[in-house]
C-alpha cells in the first residue's frame, strides 16, 4: 500500500451533494466530483486485508484492494485496467450500486468503510477524460452468430463479452432506445443518459449490432430467431410488476412506478406520451419503500408535487445492525437516499385498504397500521392494529412494490420454456434453458436484483455460451456471481 496508515489518518469522505434547493430545479446528477488528492486519500484508507471481504461482497468479484492501491499511488491508467478486468460498466455501478462491497469492508466493523463506489466512479471518469477508454473490437471473428434479447445491464454485459470472444452479436431491444432499465427506469438525477449513450456508442464501434423496436415473439418470430442464430441469450429482465388488489384500483391516477419513470425519461429524449403522468401540484402517494419508490419520490419533487408520501408494508428497519445481522452480511438498517433529503414523508407498517375518488379519479388512499406477530405454530402473520385507520390525500398513486417475473407472453410462451417456482426462466448449471442453445441471465433468470448482479450474470452467461459454441473459452469466470449476497 502507498500509505499503510491511511485508514488511521483520513476519515471517510463522500462526494459532496448539491444543495437541495438547487438540485430539485433540474435533472442533473447531484454530486460534485473529488479532486485527485481527495481520491488518493480516500483510496489510501484501504487496509489491503489478507482476506478482502469487499471482493467477496461484490457480485462481480471486483479487484478492489488492487485499484485502491493504484489510485493511492496515482497510477490511474493501470487502475482502470484493473477495474475493467471484472466490470464492463463501472460508470453505471459507480453511480447506482448500493455498494455491498462497502458493507463487507473490514473497516465497517467499527468505523466507516472505504468509499469504494465513489473511487470506482472517479477512476472511470478520469479514464474517459484522458481518452484511455477506446473501442476494442476483436482481432478475429468466429463464424458464430449470437442474439441477445434485451439491452439492459445483463444483456449489454453479455453482448460485450461475446463480442470480445469474436462472435457476431446482435442485440434486440423491444423499446425505442437501447439500455433497458439504465435508459428508461433510472432517473436522470441518478444516472444522466449521456453516460449510457457514451458506453453504447463504444459497443457499436466494437462491432455489436443493435436493433430497437423489435419484440421477439411478437413482431419478430421465435422461429426466425432460432434459424438465424447459433445461440441466443435471453436477458429481457423481470418486467411484470406486483399489483395492488384493493377496491378502487381501477380509478384514474393510479400507475405502476415504471410507467411513471419511463415516461419522464422518454420526455427528456423528446418522446411525448398522450396519457401524461405528472406530479405537478398533486398529492402523490408512493407504495413501496425501496429504491424504485425513492426514484419516484425524487422525480415527484422535480415535477413540483404538492406533497409526497412514501408508504411501506414492512416494519421500519433499525438504525443499527441487530445481533442477528452481523458483519460482513448486508446490513438491514434504515437508509436515507438523496431523494428523502429533498422532502416528503415516510411511513412504515402501513397497509392500503382501499382507494376512493370522484368522477372516476383517485382522491383518497385509505390505510391501516399493521404489525407482524407469531402465531401458535411460530409462523409470522400480519395483523391490523385496531382503531389505526387513516386517510391520505392522493391525486397520484404510484405502485413501486417490486416485480414478480419476466413477461411470459411472446418469446417465453412461443419457445415453451420451462420456468422455476417463481416464474423465472429455469436454467441448468451452465445457464442454458430447457431449450437447446437458449441461455438466460439477469433478472429474467434469477429474479429482480441489482444492476451489479445483472452485469455479473451477463458476463457469466457469455462465458457459458462461448464454451458451448467453441468447446472452450478464454472469457474470465465471474468469481463473485455465485456467492453474492442478494441485496
Amino acid at each position: 500500500m502507498a500509505k499503510i496508515t491511511g485508514f488511521k489518518e483520513f476519515k471517510r469522505q463522500n462526494f459532496k451533494r448539491r444543495e437541495v434547493k438547487d438540485r430539485v430545479k433540474d435533472w442533473k446528477e447531484i454530486y460534485f466530483p473529488w479532486t485527485e488528492k481527495q481520491a488518493g486519500q480516500q483510496a489510501s484508507r484501504c487496509m489491503d486485508c489478507g482476506v478482502p471481504f469487499c471482493n467477496n461482497g461484490c457480485p462481480l468479484g471486483n479487484l478492489i484492494p488492487d485499484w485502491n492501491d493504484l489510485v493511492s499511488k496515482g497510477d490511474w491508467k493501470k487502475a482502470i485496467s484493473q477495474l475493467h478486468a471484472t466490470n464492463n460498466f463501472p460508470e453505471f455501478t459507480g453511480r447506482i450500486c448500493p455498494a455491498p462491497c462497502e458493507a463487507s469492508c473490514t473497516l465497517n466493523i467499527n468505523s466507516d468503510p472505504v468509499a469504494i463506489e465513489f473511487i470506482e466512479k472517479t477512476i472511470v471518469e478520469r479514464a474517459f477524460e484522458e481518452g484511455w477508454i477506446k473501442p476494442m473490437p476483436p482481432e478475429t471473428r468466429t463464424n458464430k452468430k449470437v442474439a441477445v434479447i434485451g439491452s439492459g445491464p445483463a444483456g449489454l454485459a453479455a453482448a460485450q463479452q461475446l463480442n470480445r470472444a469474436g462472435h457476431n452479436v446482435t442485440v434486440f431491444e423491444r423499446d425505442n432506445v437501447v439500455g433497458g432499465l439504465l435508459s428508461l427506469g433510472i432517473p436522470e438525477f441518478k444516472l444522466e443518459k449521456w453516460v449510457v449513450k457514451r458506453r453504447i456508442d463504444l459497443l457499436k464501434k466494437e462491432g455489436i449490432n443493435f436493433k430497437t423496436n423489435i419484440n421477439v415473439g411478437e413482431n419478430y418470430s421465435a422461429e426466425k430467431l432460432g434459424n438465424n442464430f447459433d445461440a441466443i441469450c435471453l436477458a429481457g429482465g423481470s418486467t411484470i410488476p406486483r399489483d395492488l388488489e384493493v377496491e378502487g384500483r381501477d380509478l384514474k391516477g393510479i400507475h405502476y412506478a415504471m410507467e411513471y419513470l419511463t415516461q419522464q425519461n422518454n420526455y427528456h429524449e423528446g418522446i411525448d406520451d398522450e396519457d401524461v403522468i405528472h406530479a405537478e401540484d398533486k398529492h402523490v402517494v408512493i407504495l413501496g419503500g425501496g429504491d424504485t419508490g425513492a426514484d419516484c419520490l425524487g422525480t415527484s419533487h422535480r415535477q413540483g408535487a404538492s406533497s409526497v408520501t412514501q408508504l411501506e408494508l414492512m416494519s421500519a428497519p433499525p438504525n443499527e445492525r441487530s445481533i442477528y445481522n452481523p458483519w460482513p452480511e448486508w446490513p438491514l438498517i434504515m437508509r436515507t437516499s438523496s431523494a428523502h433529503e429533498e422532502g416528503g414523508e415516510r411511513d412504515y407498517s402501513v397497509m392500503t385498504k382501499k382507494l376512493s375518488g370522484e368522477n372516476g379519479k383517485v382522491t383518497t388512499l385509505h390505510a391501516v397500521k399493521i404489525e407482524f406477530v407469531k402465531d401458535n405454530d411460530g409462523n409470522t402473520k400480519l395483523k391490523e392494529i385496531p382503531n389505526s385507520e387513516f386517510e391520505i390525500k392522493a391525486d397520484l398513486v404510484l405502485l413501486a412494490m417490486g416485480f414478480l417475473h419476466p413477461q411470459k407472453k411472446g418469446l417465453i410462451q412461443s419457445l415453451k420454456l420451462e420456468l422455476d417456482s417463481r416464474g423465472n426462466v429455469k436454467t441448468d448449471q451452465n445457464m442454458m434453458s430447457s431449450k437447446n442453445k437458449y441461455f438466460a441471465c439477469g433478472d429474467m433468470n434469477h429474479g429482480q436484483s441489482l444492476v451489479v448482479r445483472a452485469i455479473a450474470s451477463g458476463r457469466e452467461c457469455a462465458r457459458n455460451i462461448d464454451q458451448s459454441l467453441m468447446g472452450s473459452t478464454k472469457l474470465p469466470k465471474v468469481r463473485g456471481f455465485s456467492r453474492a449476497t442478494q441485496v
